[in-house]
């Protein structure tokens, strides 16, 4: 099996996962079933995306999965922004999160524009 966890993509992806749970244990408790288990759920899909594609038998495939992790990662962009306009967090908090996004953003991007396995 390859070994996904030398992709810096993936590293980066991880370190988003981690932000993100902490970020959401401020969250109100009445969110627990919904906006915090979305997110939650969006940003575990991008590492678990790559790792799936990653491990997949063509290229196609592979990029297929970094499709859907495009779009986790769009969806985690609009959650947060959405949490910041419940006032749930506030955005100077988000200022890491959000530059480990657009870092994954990129990264993800050019695997899909390249079209080529890592």
């Amino acid at each position: 099996m390859a070994n996904y966890r030398n992709l810096i993509v993936w590293q980066k992806a991880h370190k988003l996962v981690l932000l993100i749970y902490r970020l959401t244990d401020r969250f109100p408790k009445h969110e627990q079933f919904v906006l915090t288990t979305q997110l939650k759920r969006a940003v575990l899909s991008i590492p678990t995306n790559i790792v799936e594609g990653y491990n997949r038998k063509s290229k196609k495939e592979f990029i297929h999965f970094i499709d859907i992790a495009l779009g986790s990662i769009a969806e985690v962009e609009y959650l947060l922004e959405f949490a910041v306009d419940l006032g749930y967090i506030d955005r100077t908090c988000i200022n890491e999160v959000k530059g480990l996004i657009e870092e994954v953003g990129k990264l993800l991007w050019g695997i899909q524009k390249s079209k080529l396995m890592p």
